[in-house]
């Protein structure tokens, strides 16, 4: 008996069991890009952005600074990537949370209790 033999005696459209058959984009790994960064130059960056002229800069700051010396390393977007890659990025205002909200509750047990 075939496939679609097997979807017809289930009243199962063939297209869902080919869904279910072929592997999930989620379990598949995704392949490297050919223009990311390699692990050295990715540690260059890192480097870089450690160093103790820049250390107290914004990625954009060192970014245009390099720029001018005639050195590029990498976009600024990448040194944002690589630094949340290290967990070195964080948000640098107080973000407000809000408090959590206690659900009213009744408390009274006859008519004109406070």
């Amino acid at each position: 008996m075939g496939q679609a033999a097997a979807c017809r005696a289930l009243a199962l459209p063939r297209t869902t069991l080919y869904r279910h058959l072929r592997p999930s984009a989620e379990s598949r790994p995704r392949p490297t890009p050919r223009r990311a960064l390699h692990a050295a130059e990715r540690q260059r960056v890192l480097d870089a952005l450690h160093s103790e002229r820049f250390r107290d800069k914004a990625p954009a700051e060192i970014y245009a600074t390099l720029l001018d010396e005639g050195v590029y390393l990498c976009s600024i977007r990448a040194m944002h990537r690589i630094l949340a890659e290290n967990g070195e990025l964080k948000e640098r205002r107080n973000q407000l949370r809000h408090p959590q909200y206690k659900k009213p509750e009744l408390l009274a047990t006859g008519p004109n209790q406070v």
